[in-house]
Formats: C-alpha cells, structure tokens, sequence
C-alpha cells in the first residue's frame, strides 16, 4: 500500500504541474481509499493539451501541452510531500503521512500549483473594471475578414472625431489567451483613435487555428508574404485601406506577446503596406520556425531555428519601429528586444542616436534609445522599462496583461507612428 500511495502522490504532483487540479483530486481520493488506480500508475499520452484557464499567470505564446509544459516553467522546489522517506526502505511515505486529511493534501497540492505559476503581479494587475463606453457618434463595430488563407473576425473603431475620413489605421494584434474586446480594454487605444482621429482594427485569432488564440508566429507558413495568417492580416489592412481611402503613410501595425512578434513578421513581409510597427514584449522576424525553437527563443536562445526568407516586394524598405520590453519579462527574454533593435539597425540607414532616462508617473523608470534618419526623423525608438514585466506597459486594468505603472506605451507609439503625417483637417 505504501508503494502504491507514493505512486499515487508522484501521479498526483505531476497533474497539479499540468494544472490539472480535478484529475489530481481524483488520484488522491482513490489513493486514500486503499484502492489500485490505474490513472495513478499510467502517465497520460504525451500531446494532449491541458485547458488553461484565461487570465491566470502570464499567456504562453503557444499552448502548452503535457510534455512541455516544464520547459515553460520552473521545477517545482521539492517539500516534504515530494521527499522520499528514507528511515523505511520499503515505504514511500511515513505512515503519519498516510494519515493527513485530504483537505490538508490538497492544500499542499495548491501551494505547489502556486509555485509553478505565479509571478509577482500586484493586484492592481489583476484587477478588471469595465472598459470605458463608446462616445457619442464612434462605432465600436463586430466585423470579418476571409481570403485563400483562410478567415477571422475583428473589431473596428471608427472614432467620432473622424467617423468618414479618418487620419489613418492602426492594426492591434493581441496576445495569447486575450480577445479584441479585452486588448482594446486593457491598450486604451479606442480613446488615443478619439485623439488622432484614426481608426483603429483588432482582429481576432480563432481557437481554431490555435488553442490559446495565439497568433502563429513560428510557424514558416505564417512567416511568408501571401500565405497564412500574414496573408489574412494584410488582406484585412487593405481592405479597410480601400474603404476609407488611406495609403501606407497612414497605415500601422502594432501587438503584444505573440501579437508583438506577428507585428515583427507583418512589417517583414508587407514592409510596402505599412509604414510603422509597434513590438511590445516581442520576438523577432525568424526567431523560430517550430514549437521547440519557439520555446528556446522566448527563453533568449539563439541559432535554434533555420532563417526563413521572406517573400516581400522590397526588402531594402526599413519599417519605422517602435520597441518595448520590460527587464522583468519572465515569458519573452529581455534579449529578444535587442534583436528587433539589431534587425532594424541593419535594414535602416540611421544619421544619429541618442538616449535619454526618466521615469514614468507610477513610478517605473526608463531608458529610451532613439534612431534618426539622416531627415531627422526617428526611424526607432526602444523603450526598456525597468522592473517590468509580461504586461503592456501604462495599460488599463480593465483589460489583461497590464502594467498600469509604466510609461503610457499606447500614448508614445500614436505619438511615434503620426509624428510624420500633417495635422487632421475636418
């Protein structure tokens, strides 16, 4: 019995890792029981994906599955309840052990979980209000999009300040496990189109296509112009290009996460369609081309995945880009800013850099470093936010993944993106 309740335990500990707390439970009451289990003996297939609940802990940019969910998280630091007893060779356990009540054991179990996937966000992170209402005469309208490549729904806000002929477009790609409703919530952006003028597009990735409604920015069909999901994106931008009558000169690109490395792939493979990117919290063009090299470059790693090609009609355009990172990023490495940076240094014809420190009115201070063109223009800016983590920098709360204590990341790339286009005129 000792040996099959020490099963049981090891059975039980692996499932709370996988975050599967039910089936865990399962396993402890019919090993309370005195009873035989086979789902304590039998590890589960490698492959099945365990559900995630939203909002919780940081989104992994793919969905994890059993057997590589702990290449996303750390070891779970051994207690007691993991510890072998070594004063009696033949027994998992000590028989006092057998003899805790469960609601202790799933206490324990819940610590653990804890441990695996908590970060230290404040609860002013974890805190939801409702987004702010539509102004009088804006429309906040449910639409989409379908193409050869495929089809995805989004959301559009057409500003009341400009509601026929807008100053230009911003896309927003959202990160894993969020939605448009929520990106929107949580970026501010609907009030900053008020502002500009603009519109603003949030399209949405199908849980179809990804189980964690990541976007699929590792894979090398959704790293090539005119194929996958770049294709849908693009299609999506000129079509509300068409429609209100703008040209690349008003149109932009921004995201987060996964969303910030699909931005990196847009303005790679469509640098004629947009003429600025926003990248928080993201990776590189390239960076991967499979699960397992997607994985090592979030970790930092590099030269794990093969350089695709892309397929752009010029790739000598440099795209104007902006760049976010927080120091404390513990889902997308730090060093993957400094790649996109890289990149763009070497596609650009840069005339002058400089930098400047200060910190923002919640308190997280910065460093922003500034490319320019021989113009004079800024062809990049790259904010590196100290202490911050996987959250969009002075965003909402009322969305996920917000940092309400940087710097307004939403206000600086508005800023960075229409700095170039003459005033609105009505």
């Amino acid at each position: 019995m000792n040996f099959d309740f020490a099963a049981a335990m090891r059975r039980a500990l692996q499932l709370t890792r996988a975050r599967d707390v039910v089936g865990a439970t399962r396993v402890i009451q019919t090993a309370l029981s005195g009873r035989r289990t086979a789902d304590a003996e039998q590890p589960r297939p490698a492959g099945i994906t365990v559900p995630q609940p939203p909002d919780r802990g940081v989104p992994p940019l793919i969905a994890p599955s059993v057997e590589n969910i702990e290449e996303l998280r750390s070891p779970l630091p051994r207690t007691d309840a993991t510890k072998p007893h070594t004063e009696t060779p033949d027994a998992g356990f000590p028989e006092a052990r057998l003899r805790k009540p469960l609601g202790e054991v799933l206490e324990r179990l819940r610590e653990g979980k804890a441990k695996i996937g908590a970060l230290d966000w404040s609860p002013a992170l974890r805190t939801r209000r409702q987004p702010p209402p539509i102004p009088e005469g804006a429309h906040f309208l449910e639409r989409s999009f379908a193409c050869a490549a495929g089809a995805r729904s989004y959301k559009l806000y057409i500003p009341a300040s400009a509601p026929k002929k807008p100053r230009g477009l911003v896309v927003m790609l959202h990160g894993c496990n969020q939605h448009p409703d929520d990106f929107a919530a949580g970026t501010n952006m609907n009030a900053l189109a008020e502002q500009y003028g603009v519109l603003i597009a949030y399209p949405g990735q199908a849980r179809s296509a990804n189980a964690s409604c990541c976007w699929n920015w590792f894979r090398p069909t959704d790293q090539m112009r005119d194929a996958g999901e770049p294709s849908i994106i693009a299609g999506l931008t000129c079509e509300l290009g068409s429609e209100f009558d703008l040209d690349r000169q008003q149109t932009f690109i921004a995201g987060l996460s996964a969303g910030g490395a699909m931005a990196a792939v847009m303005g790679e493979t469509y640098p004629d369609l947009y003429a600025g990117v926003g990248i928080h919290s993201g990776l590189a063009y390239g960076s991967a081309n499979d699960v397992l090299s997607a994985f090592a470059a979030m970790r930092g790693e590099t030269g794990t995945a093969r350089q695709t090609k892309p397929a752009s009609k010029d790739t000598r355009l440099a795209v104007r880009t902006i760049v976010f990172q927080g120091s404390a990023d513990a889902t997308v490495h730090p060093s993957n800013a400094e790649r996109i940076v890289a990149a763009v240094q070497a596609a650009a014809t840069p005339h002058h850099a400089w930098e400047e420190s200060g910190a923002s009115t919640g308190g997280r201070s910065y460093v922003r470093s500034v490319l320019t063109s021989p113009e004079g223009d800024a062809v990049l800016e790259y904010w590196r936010i100290a202490g911050a983590g996987h959250a969009w920098s002075g965003g909402n709360p009322a969305g996920s993944y917000t940092d309400p204590s940087g710097p307004d990341a939403s206000a600086e790339m508005m800023r960075f993106f229409f700095a170039l286009l003459p005033t609105q005129t009505q």
